[in-house]
């Protein structure tokens, strides 16, 4: 698990309920920027598809994650999937407004575009980055060993040799 203790290397008590009051409190949090971000591709216009939205990232958060490092990836992922979608959204959005675009549409989509894969570039970059770090301290925390029975270590880098 990750250590997130007040200071460095202490530990939470046994009963960890600061722990699960974590867990629970990052949840809400992961939900609601998922649930905002899915609100502002879609809009206002179905709010029992975003209340269920909210209900499906819930439990999905709730089911997959073991610690916060991994329910933020969870939720970065989702935001950079979402990002992702977004531009494709709004090209078929104008799409159905006319047959050819016009000068002001086409901005439109290029600013989507543009926009879209780099904020989708970043999120999903980012959780790429906590998930390799939630399944790492996981790793740690499972206390791997060499076949020797020692604890293993990463390999040395050499620098410029």
């Amino acid at each position: 698990m990750i250590d997130i203790a007040p200071r460095p290397g202490q530990t939470w008590p046994d009963d960890a309920s600061g722990y699960y009051d974590m867990i629970l409190l990052n949840l809400f949090l992961c939900v609601i920027v998922t649930t905002v971000g899915f609100w502002i591709l879609w809009g206002a216009d179905w709010p029992l598809v975003v209340a269920g939205w909210a209900l499906a990232a819930g439990g999905f958060l709730w089911w997959r994650a073991r610690s916060v490092a991994e329910l933020w990836a969870w939720a970065t992922l989702g935001l950079g999937l979402e990002s992702f979608l977004w531009p494709i959204l709004v090209m078929s959005q104008l799409k159905h407004a006319s047959e050819t675009p016009s000068d002001e549409e086409l901005g439109t989509i290029l600013s989507a575009v543009v926009m879209g894969l780099f904020s989708s570039v970043f999120w999903i970059s980012f959780s790429y980055g906590l998930f390799k770090r939630a399944w790492k301290s996981t790793a740690d925390s499972a206390g791997h060993t060499a076949s020797d029975g020692k604890p293993s270590r990463p390999a040395k880098r050499n620098k410029g040799h």
